[in-house]
C-alpha cells in the first residue's frame, strides 16, 4: 500500500526502526517512555518497532531507572555485537586496516606500510585485502557477520555502472581505478559484504562531526595534513560533508611545483612530502630510509630541540628546520582564511597525522595568521582547534558508511550485489543523526 506521499508501509516501518535505532545509538540507553518524544512516534509504534528490534538481536536492555511514583522504567541499548564493520584508510605511508563492532568499539587492527611501491595499485589492493584477514583472523568473527567494509582513500572518488566506487587520485597517480570492483575480485568475502569508498578526508569529517570536535556544530570545515592536504565542507545544506580539493588552492604565483603537476598549491607548501623537500632543498638533513612520519617528527625535533633530562640544556636549533616550520605555520594559516571567507564556518578542525604533529605545536601561530588574512566579521566567529579523534579517525569515518546503510535500512542487511538500488548509506549521513 502506498499513502499520499508515495511512501509504502514497509518505507514507514523502516523509516521507524531507524528513527529509534539512531536515537538509541546517540543518546542510549533509553527508556521507551523518552523514545518517543525523541522520535516523535506514538507509544504504540515504539513498542512495535522496539520488540521488532529486539527479536533482531539489535537492541538490549541495559538496566533500569526509577521514574516519578512507577514502576521502574527498563533502559534500552543497541547491541554492540549485532553487526560489525571494517574501515580502512589508504594513506601515505601505510594502508590502516580496523575492525569494530556496532558502537565503534575497535576489535583488531593492522598496518601495512606501502614503503618503497607508493601507491601501486595492485599493492594497496593487496594489502587491504590481507589486511581484512588479519583483523578477522584475529578475531572469531566471521565474513557473514560484517556489515561492510568502508575505505577512505586520496582523490575524487566517482561511481560507475557496473564497476562501483571508481577512484580518480591525480597526485597519487590513480586514473580511474574501478577500486571496488579489484576488491570483489581479491577479496574473499561474500558478495553479500558492500564495500563503501569515499575520500579521506570526507569519512575524518564525517567522523569528526558525528563522535569526535565537530559534534553539535552546523557549519564546519574538517581539515587534513598529511603527506597532501584536503578538506571537508559540512553545512546545513550539505550535512553529510564535500569533499574539497582545499590542497590544490593557489597560494603562491608561479611557486613550486604540486604532486597535482600545477605551480602554488597549497601542498606545495604545506604537505608533510613538501615540508621535508623544502628542509632538504634549504640544506637541512632530513632523515634517510624512514617514513614521512617519522622524518616529520625528527624534523620537529631539530626545530625544537627536547631539553637535556639531566642538565637541563637544550641542543642549537636546526635554523633552516625552524624556517621552514615558521612559514608553513603563515601557509597554513593563510590557506584557513581562504575558507573563512568562502564559508564561514563556526568550527574549523585539523587532522590527519601530520596536521596533529604540527597542530599541537603551531596552532596558536595558524590562529593568529587566519585571523590577520581573513575578514574580520567571519574571523571573529570561527574556532580553530585539533580534531578529537587522533590518526584513527579517517579509518572510524570509513567504517561509518557501513553502519550509516545500516541504520538507513532500518537495521537491515544491504541486499546482495546486483539487486539493491542506489546505496543508502548517504541517506543516512545527511540525516545527522547525533543532537
Amino acid at each position: 500500500m502506498t499513502g499520499r506521499n508515495g511512501r509504502t508501509v514497509r518505507d514507514l516501518r523502516r523509516g521507524n526502526r531507524t528513527a529509534v535505532l539512531q536515537r538509541l545509538y546517540f543518546d542510549g540507553p533509553m527508556s521507551r517512555y523518552e523514545l518517543g518524544p525523541a522520535t516523535a512516534l506514538s507509544s504504540g509504534s515504539i513498542s512495535n518497532v522496539v520488540a521488532e528490534l529486539v527479536a533482531d538481536g539489535l537492541v538490549e536492555e541495559a538496566g533500569s531507572v526509577d521514574s516519578d511514583g512507577g514502576r521502574p522504567r527498563t533502559l534500552l541499548r543497541v547491541a554492540p555485537t549485532s553487526g560489525y564493520m571494517i574501515g580502512v584508510d589508504v594513506g601515505e605511508t601505510r594502508v590502516r586496516v580496523e575492525l569494530f563492532d556496532l558502537t565503534l568499539t575497535e576489535l583488531a587492527r593492522t598496518d601495512r606500510p606501502l614503503e618503497q611501491q607508493g601507491y601501486d595499485v595492485e599493492v594497496v589492493v593487496g594489502h587491504i585485502r590481507d589486511g581484512i584477514a588479519e583483523v578477522l583472523a584475529q578475531t572469531d568473527i566471521t565474513p557473514d557477520q560484517l556489515l561492510g567494509v568502508g575505505i577512505g582513500v586520496p582523490g575524487i572518488v566517482a561511481r560507475a555502472p557496473g564497476l562501483g566506487a571508481v577512484v580518480h587520485g591525480q597526485t597519487i597517480g590513480w586514473d580511474a581505478v574501478p577500486l571496488e570492483s579489484l576488491l570483489r575480485q581479491t577479496c574473499e568475502l561474500p558478495d553479500t559484504v558492500p564495500y563503501f569508498a569515499d575520500n579521506g578526508a570526507r569519512t575524518l569529517g564525517q567522523a569528526e562531526m558525528w563522535f569526535g570536535a565537530g559534534r553539535g556544530a552546523r557549519n564546519a570545515v574538517v581539515v587534513l595534513f598529511g603527506s597532501g592536504v584536503g578538506a571537508c565542507l559540512v553545512t546545513e545544506d550539505v550535512e553529510y560533508g564535500r569533499a574539497v580539493e582545499w590542497g590544490h588552492l593557489t597560494v603562491r604565483v608561479r611557486g613550486r611545483r604540486c604532486r597535482c603537476g600545477a605551480l602554488g598549491c597549497l601542498e606545495a607548501y604545506a604537505g608533510a612530502e613538501a615540508l621535508l623537500d623544502r628542509w632538504r632543498e634549504e640544506g637541512g638533513r632530513p632523515p634517510e630510509g624512514v617514513d614521512e612520519e617519522t622524518a616529520l617528527t625528527a624534523m620537529l625535533a631539530a626545530a625544537y630541540p627536547p631539553e637535556d633530562a639531566e642538565d637541563g640544556s637544550r641542543a642549537e636549533p636546526d635554523a633552516v628546520a625552524l624556517a621552514v616550520l615558521e612559514e608553513t605555520a603563515e601557509y597554513l594559516g593563510a590557506g584557513l582564511s581562504d575558507l573563512i571567507n568562502l564559508f564561514q564556518p563556526e568550527r574549523i578542525l585539523i587532522g590527519g597525522w601530520a596536521g596533529l604533529q604540527l597542530g599541537s605545536r603551531f596552532l596558536p601561530a595558524v590562529r593568529r595568521y587566519a585571523t590577520e588574512y581573513a575578514l574580520r566579521y567571519p574571523a571573529e566567529r570561527v574556532s580553530i582547534d585539533l580534531g578529537k579523534l587522533g590518526p584513527d579517525a579517517v579509518t572510524v569515518g570509513a567504517a561509518i558508511l557501513p553502519l550509516a546503510d545500516f541504520f538507513a535500512r532500518g537495521g537491515r542487511r544491504a541486499a546482495p550485489v546486483g539487486e539493491s538500488p542506489s546505496p543508502a548509506w548517504r541517506t543516512a549521513l545527511e540525516d545527522r543523526a547525533p543532537h
